[in-house]
């Protein structure tokens, strides 16, 4: 997949890309909420397994999200580039990224086709968004014990599960601190683990910047595939809980050398 074209005459404009970003969101909230209350009901009436609804709210994540990144290109909002993406989406894939963006989660879902997520579990008490979430079967971040175990479970069924092994948005300019889940959640059931770099220059929708506080240039966020990981490779003699922290540790630096120049 190609990089988002720059539209002429339109890239630096302060006052147009902070207009665009704020209807962006207005659109996403208002869209979510739409989605939320009227359409995902519709799609859980028919009838049929637990798989193929669940298929079918996924697939309206997938374009809703494919319509909000699109959406924000078309603008002028940001451009973007996706390489290797048809690496993504194989049975039992773990794929883990790193966190620079409020958006890298719309990003993954809405090119990753049929993909589980991790996400929070206060999702399930948003009254716009529970339906949802619940309706596509993702997996709540907390408990962690019960979280790895869902995880495992969706792996283990052949699904591509989406995991940022930071938990939350990377703040600028601070060491990288990986949790152990998606580690724990890979040494229980992955067949193949992925990394995902994703890159925004310059940053914008950081964990201590509020969506208005757009950057003086127009961001371009770059999401590469890197090389597949074996977790079998982390287990041998190893218990889990030294396989996951082996893991864990061999992610996080791969991630501080692909990241640094960022």
């Amino acid at each position: 997949m190609g990089s988002a074209a720059s539209a002429p005459g339109r890239g630096d404009a302060f006052v147009w890309r902070l207009a665009g970003t704020g209807l962006s969101f207005a659109l996403f909230g208002l869209g979510g909420f739409v989605l939320g209350v009227a359409v995902v009901p519709l799609l859980l009436l028919p009838p049929g397994s637990a798989r193929s609804r669940r298929h079918r709210v996924r697939g309206l994540v997938r374009l809703a999200f494919r319509g909000f990144v699109g959406f924000m290109r078309v603008l002028g909002v940001l451009t973007y580039e996706l390489r290797g993406f048809d690496r993504l989406g194989r049975p039992g894939q773990l794929i883990v990224a790193n966190h620079p963006s409020l958006i890298d989660v719309v990003f993954l879902l809405a090119f990753v086709p049929g993909a589980d997520c991790v996400v929070k579990s206060a999702l399930w008490r948003n009254p716009a968004m529970a339906l949802t979430v619940r309706g596509a079967g993702y997996v709540p971040n907390h408990p962690t014990d019960l979280m790895i175990q869902r995880a495992a479970a969706a792996l283990e069924e052949g699904q591509a599960l989406v995991m940022f092994p930071e938990g939350t948005r990377t703040r600028p300019g601070q060491p990288l601190r990986f949790h152990r889940g998606a580690a724990s959640v890979a040494v229980h059931a992955a067949r193949i683990v992925t990394p995902v770099f994703i890159a925004v220059e310059p940053t914008t929708l950081t964990k201590a910047a509020p969506w208005y506080r757009v950057p003086a240039r127009r961001p371009h966020f770059s999401l590469r595939v890197g090389d597949d990981l074996d977790p079998r490779l982390f287990t041998g003699a190893r218990s889990r809980p030294q396989a996951s922290r082996a893991l864990n540790e061999r992610l996080r630096l791969i991630y501080t050398a692909e990241t640094a120049g960022y």
